[in-house]
């Protein structure tokens, strides 16, 4: 079974209505501009050396998560100015990312998404069902695979290979690209639970007291 057959059949598997996350925060300010909800997705195939979110690569069934209730949960935030799609691949669940972007946009947030693919392979024939929806969505997409080879740390990089570029689709945000590819925030929730995320520990999950 070809890799593309995989994530496809596992897509399938998620209750139409739902996406698979991997993990969620509210008010990062690492993860595009503004303060910004993040999402992560599970579910990827390029399997990068080096990369950040080695947990997001399996498509198995992580949290599933209701879209409607995912996007009261990003709205009950007023400090969330913003959302990020990351991952794993976000286009893998490109029909429902775009779901959930339609109602956080009504409310007037912006959305962002990471991924591996390039825009012109989510332009293409080729791309993952619902790609050219979620792109109609996002005010802004950085692309391209992570390249160890081609690593950045910079505090005044957006990207953290040099393969990687920033798409800019709502010109009311060029000037807010105030983010950085060396920048970490340890989110601690309510269970003790800490998430490390930034582009020098993309996503870490401990336990609490571990």
């Amino acid at each position: 079974m070809s890799k593309a057959k995989i994530a496809l059949d596992f897509q399938a598997r998620i209750p139409r209505g739902y996406l698979n996350l991997m993990g969620y925060v509210d008010e990062s300010e690492v993860n595009g501009p503004g303060r910004r909800a993040v999402v992560w997705v599970q579910g990827c195939l390029r399997e990068c050396p080096g990369c950040f979110n080695p947990t997001s690569w399996p498509f198995e069934i992580n949290q599933l998560v209701k879209i409607t209730d995912l996007a009261e949960q990003i709205l009950s935030n007023p400090r969330n100015e913003g959302v990020t799609f990351s991952g794993g691949e976000p286009f893998w669940q490109a029909p429902a990312l775009a779901s959930l972007a339609r109602l956080l946009k009504a409310k007037g947030l912006t959305v962002m998404a990471f991924s591996g693919f390039t825009l012109e392979e989510l332009r293409s024939p080729q791309a993952p069902p619902g790609a050219q929806e979620l792109l109609q969505e996002l005010d802004i997409l950085v692309d391209g695979p992570y390249l160890q080879s081609q690593a950045i740390r910079s505090p005044h990089s957006l990207v953290s290979s040099r393969n990687q570029r920033v798409h800019v689709f709502n010109p009311a945000l060029e000037n807010q690209l105030n983010w950085a590819s060396d920048q970490v925030e340890i989110h601690i929730l309510k269970d003790g639970t800490r998430i490390v995320t930034g582009y020098g520990s993309q996503f870490l999950l401990d336990e609490a007291g571990s």
